[in-house]
């Protein structure tokens, strides 16, 4: 445990996508964000920005975050127990990183590229 509240707790996630990938996961046992009390929602933001900051002040190669719930088995989710994903981001950990989130749905990410919305496109 790296860090803790009376509601939630934060850990290193067990198959990180990168160095120090996180989870702030509430004690109480709910499926989705969307079931979370009003305290469980500040206590898990309050505990994503305490691990944000260590982070920072341990490791001067990040450079940016992802974070993120998946809610939802046709979301991704693979554990049946609500949990925020804190994801250190560094420089050149992937070859774009336009669109982040978005590459959830693959050929979605790129909204900047040719198949995206005219727009985007000036």
């Amino acid at each position: 445990m790296l860090l803790s509240t009376s509601t939630a707790v934060v850990i290193r996630d067990g198959f990180p996508v990168t160095e120090g990938h996180s989870l702030a996961i509430p004690h109480r046992h709910v499926e989705s964000v969307f079931d979370l009390t009003e305290e469980e929602i500040q206590d898990l933001g309050e505990l994503s920005s305490d691990v944000r900051r260590r982070l920072l002040d341990s490791d001067d190669t990040i450079e940016g975050f992802n974070i993120g719930v998946n809610d939802g088995t046709v979301a991704g989710q693979t554990v049946p127990h609500c949990h925020v994903h804190i994801i250190p981001r560094r420089a050149g950990d992937v070859d774009n990183p336009c669109g982040g989130v978005r590459h959830v749905i693959p050929s979605k990410g790129n909204y900047l590229s040719k198949e995206g919305p005219s727009e985007y496109h000036e």
